[in-house]
């Protein structure tokens, strides 16, 4: 499958579902990926490794999954944090569908998949955890950013996972210089991969 299926708004490729099972934090979850999603037939490495620092998740409140695919991200937050509305963002229709399947398979209640239109302009998150499209190129990514880590509440925290040869270190540079109000860091390294956090403190204000 070429890379850019899973950007467009509606994947040329036939629809194929593959069964896909992964770990996180003891709980086994038995989803579905889609052709024409990003890591159409398995859970790829970059956000095993975010999952990996499940225990992160907050409680409470409103979590963006930013690009979520066909809906690990998000599916294992809203299982493992009931008390979360988990809002699947996307702008591939077809991940969006296979997100909202997967949901509705395990009984979740608590998560959007949605479009960036139907979030409301005024949502504040706790938490936003993403494995960004970082081939999409550096001026939308930037863009992603400028749009949704503004959205932080105080005590917010985003976890993006970037692979090192991608640029995460070059990324983790821009994202400091970009957002003063914001404290950004190296969480974790594992598998050539960064894990970045980025902190809104309590005394500062989301916009």
């Amino acid at each position: 499958m070429a890379q850019e299926h899973y950007f467009s708004a509606e994947p040329a490729t036939n629809s194929k579902e593959t069964a896909v099972e992964f770990e996180v934090a003891g709980q086994l979850f038995q989803l579905s990926a889609t052709s024409g999603t990003f890591s159409s037939t398995a859970l790829d490495t970059g956000t095993n490794v975010l999952l990996s620092h499940s225990e992160k998740f907050p409680s409470s409140g409103n979590v963006l999954d930013l690009g979520c695919g066909w809906g690990p991200i998000a599916v294992s937050i809203a299982a493992l944090r009931p008390d979360t509305t988990v809002w699947a963002l996307d702008v591939n229709e077809r991940s969006l569908a296979t997100t909202s399947k997967n949901a509705k398979k395990l009984g979740l209640k608590n998560i959007r998949a949605v479009l960036a239109n139907q979030i409301p302009s005024d949502t504040e998150f706790t938490g936003i955890w993403s494995n960004p499209p970082i081939r999409v190129g550096k001026k939308v990514l930037h863009e992603l950013m400028k749009t949704y880590l503004p959205k932080l509440a105080a005590g917010g925290e985003a976890y993006l996972v970037v692979q090192k040869h991608l640029g995460a270190d070059s990324f983790q540079k821009w994202l400091a210089q970009e957002f003063q109000d914001l404290e950004v860091s190296r969480h974790d390294n594992q598998k050539t991969f960064r894990v970045i956090r980025v902190f809104r403190p309590a005394t500062s204000q989301s916009r």
